[in-house]
């Protein structure tokens, strides 16, 4: 069953665990089960994705339940009128805060504008000996999209040379397999953990939140982070 943060008659949002397609796409390749699919079947009725998040990123992901709505959000978030907060752990210790202002190419060969802004939350070091360096460094960052380019999050850590825990394509793989072979970990640790808008019917101000998934804690126990305040999901609906 999936977790359901948030839901109307118009409306319905989940926290997508790691590894769940959202849909059937070229890009990804097949799968046993679309995270479409698995909603539909579990409420009985049809949903429209209004994002998309990566199959290996946890976190909100928000539907609509008609087609009207669906332009409306589609709207909002063309308008960039949606707050989207992520939650990631990198390799290393980035500064305190920065904006990541980098042009991306897309899956078609496009050149697009792809903002992001991150603080830096928590930092760890852990006696985990990585090529010449007898401890490995870590950092806890928030992330807000600005834009939403497809894997903005991953290329842009990665651009600044602080990727993403776990994530192969733009990531450390040397780290991955030390976090591998040290403490089975294979989940990447990237977790949309807040999303804000306007109720597209009623202007409604709302707020959703998703828990971070077990790895993630995990994770955080291992680098001893204060994830506590990240463990709270949305109150009902």
């Amino acid at each position: 069953m999936l977790e359901i943060l948030y839901r109307d008659e118009h409306l319905i949002a989940i926290n997508k665990p790691n590894g769940l397609l959202v849909h059937k796409s070229f890009y990804s390749g097949e799968a046993d089960a679309y995270a479409i699919r698995e909603l539909k079947n579990q409420i009985g009725q049809a949903v429209f994705p209004v994002h998309r998040l990566d199959r290996k990123t946890s976190g909100i992901l928000l539907f609509t339940l008609d087609k009207e709505t669906l332009r409306l959000m589609s709207d909002q978030f063309a308008a960039r009128a949606v707050e989207k907060k992520y939650l990631a752990i990198l390799r290393g210790w980035t500064k305190e805060e920065e904006t990541i202002d980098y042009d991306l190419t897309n899956e078609d060969g496009i050149r697009q504008n792809a903002i992001t802004h991150y603080q830096r939350l928590q930092t760890s070091e852990i006696g985990l000996a990585f090529g010449a360096h007898q401890t490995s460094r870590y950092c806890l960052v928030e992330a807000t999209l600005e834009t939403g380019r497809m894997h903005q999050l991953r290329k842009h850590f990665k651009h600044i040379l602080h990727p993403i825990l776990g994530c192969r394509h733009y990531g450390c793989n040397k780290q991955n397999k030390l976090w591998l072979e040290n403490f089975g970990m294979t989940k990447m640790m990237l977790h949309a953990h807040r999303l804000a808008f306007s109720h597209p019917i009623t202007s409604e101000p709302i707020t959703l939140n998703a828990v971070i998934s077990d790895e993630f804690k995990r994770a955080g126990e291992i680098l001893s982070f204060d994830l506590s305040q990240y463990s709270r999901s949305s109150e009902g609906y």
